[in-house]
């Protein structure tokens, strides 16, 4: 079985079976980063674009070193770089570096719904690595890896997201994954930074932390997004990281063997504490060493070659 789509856009779009294909995909490549020449030759031949107009360092990076260990061509295109400065439109600038039969573009925009522009236009195909506040599906689905890596299962596991859920594109892919994997998802925050009627997406919604992680397998917390806030949504930082940060008196209510994710970059003493975010519960870098496992296998899949 192969993906049914050309373009990964969200995680809300892709069906049970796929993402067990991806996470299935994804636990074979992570193998060939241990090895001591890192690199198959499976996308030889193919070119990759990675199109950002957001700053970032984990996900471009992942996607770069996902593509040159799978054999491709990496070109690397930034807002600064890009004849975005001079005016052009988001889709010409896409269907030029088409037309230099390019095979794979990675695009990350501040607007929701860029990538589905892209999708639509190009014959190539397109991964959404982050639309405004929509969704990031890679992130979604390395989260997934790791709980599934660490656990075992997903199905029937407390999952808990803490923090900005209004505005963070990983909740959303998250609470889309690990519901459709059988997760029982509970979301904490300020009132003013959960969405309206969200319970309807099958989730909990806390406004006391304690109460929420009370009991749970694993705790996400969000980084704040303040770069999309216009407005303020809490008094102050301090005030965020007395109610929501996470320390190691409020982890204690979790399960025995919990795990602490973050998708960083981690904003530490406000979000997590450093004894925390460093700790034994802590797989963070996990994440960082599986997202590289799960673009390869999304970069393959995509590409049609065969394994």
């Amino acid at each position: 079985m192969g993906l049914k789509r050309k373009d990964i856009l969200a995680v809300a779009e892709l069906e049970r079976e796929e993402i067990d294909l991806i996470l299935q995909t994804a636990e074979s490549f992570k193998e060939v980063s241990t090895r001591e020449i890192k690199k198959v030759p499976t996308l030889r031949g193919k070119t990759v674009v990675n199109l950002f107009f957001e700053p970032s360092t984990r996900t471009r990076t992942s996607f770069e070193l996902a593509a040159k260990r799978l054999s491709a061509d990496v070109i690397n295109i930034s807002t600064s770089s890009s004849s975005v400065v001079k005016g052009e439109t988001l889709l010409d600038t896409a269907r030029n570096i088409e037309a230099m039969q390019s095979d794979i573009l990675i695009l990350r925009h501040a607007s929701s719904g860029a990538p589905y522009i892209l999708a639509r236009a190009l014959r190539s195909a397109v991964i959404n690595a982050g639309d405004g506040a929509h969704e990031h599906p890679s992130q979604g689905l390395l989260d997934l890896f790791t709980i599934k890596e660490k656990k075992g299962t997903i199905a029937g596991l407390k999952v808990v997201i803490v923090g900005d859920i209004l505005h963070s594109r990983v909740a959303h892919s998250d609470i889309h994954g690990l519901k459709k994997l059988g997760a029982e998802v509970h979301l904490a925050g300020p009132p003013t930074m959960i969405p309206r009627g969200i319970e309807q997406w099958g989730v909990k919604v806390h406004y006391r932390l304690e109460e929420a992680i009370a009991g749970a397998d694993v705790i996400i917390l969000l980084r704040l997004q303040l770069e999309r806030q216009g407005k303020g949504y809490f008094p102050t930082l301090r005030e965020y990281a007395r109610l929501y940060g996470l320390d190691s008196k409020k982890l204690a209510l979790a399960n025995g063997g919990v795990l602490v994710m973050h998708p960083g970059p981690i904003n530490r003493g406000v979000e997590v504490t450093s004894e925390v975010a460093d700790g034994l519960s802590s797989v963070i870098l996990d994440q960082v060493t599986n997202g590289l496992a799960v673009r390869m296998a999304l970069l393959f899949l995509l590409s049609g070659e065969k394994q």
